[in-house]
């Protein structure tokens, strides 16, 4: 696949230590699109610097809003495809290969499905979504779509969903849903997320509006 036709999309709140390997670990497979999401540090200038594309929000807007500027920055460069995945070094870049030939092969949506889950509700979140829609880990941040679906639903997130409402919608639309098992990495800091019970809460809010 040409780099060109793979938008690369990694939404960021103060994550300079980490941004400059993310970006420079795949450069080489797509057009990397950094949302600096009112980050107080030097993110947005080291993503630069490693050949990242930046979109920058005044202020922290939260992680869907800032898959929300990345796809639409994807559709505005006529990216063919997107790539989600998390700037705190947790997912590995090295199965952006894996991502690439699924796509290639006619999938319209590839799901990470993590090794293991932080909250109660990702598991709530999780066990549900098999049972309706065939996707064990739909909060998994490492998710690749076909931007046809976009232009179809005409938006990423409309509800706050954590990141799966698009990968829902195309499950309800019967598209080619291919599930890839994803080692996750621990990270060193204070997670971006929010505290437990506001995670929890936004979680099982996505989970309700979503049902």
């Amino acid at each position: 696949m040409d780099r060109s036709r793979l938008a690369i999309i990694i939404p960021a709140y103060n994550e300079g230590a980490t941004i400059k390997n993310i970006v420079c670990a795949v450069v080489q497979y797509g057009i990397p699109i950094v949302i600096d999401d009112g980050c107080t540090d030097q993110t947005a200038q080291i993503a630069i610097e490693a050949g990242a594309e930046v979109v920058s929000h005044d202020s922290n807007l939260g992680y869907d809003a800032a898959l929300n500027s990345g796809f639409l920055c994807a559709h505005n460069k006529g990216c063919d495809f997107a790539l989600t995945m998390d700037a705190d070094g947790q997912h590995n870049p090295n199965l952006l290969p894996v991502f690439i030939v699924a796509l290639d092969d006619g999938a319209d949506v590839i799901v990470g499905v993590r090794d293991k889950m932080q909250r109660f509700s990702e598991h709530v979140f999780g066990i549900i979504s098999g049972l309706f829609w065939g996707i064990r880990d739909p909060l998994c941040g490492m998710k690749a779509y076909r931007m046809e679906l976009y232009s179809s639903l005409g938006h990423f997130d409309a509800y706050g969903s954590v990141g799966t409402e698009m990968a829902i919608y195309a499950a309800r639309e019967q598209k080619a849903i291919v599930q890839i098992p994803i080692l996750t990495r621990d990270r060193m800091d204070t997670p971006r997320f929010g505290q437990i019970l506001d995670s929890n809460w936004r979680i099982l809010r996505a989970l309700f509006h979503a049902l």
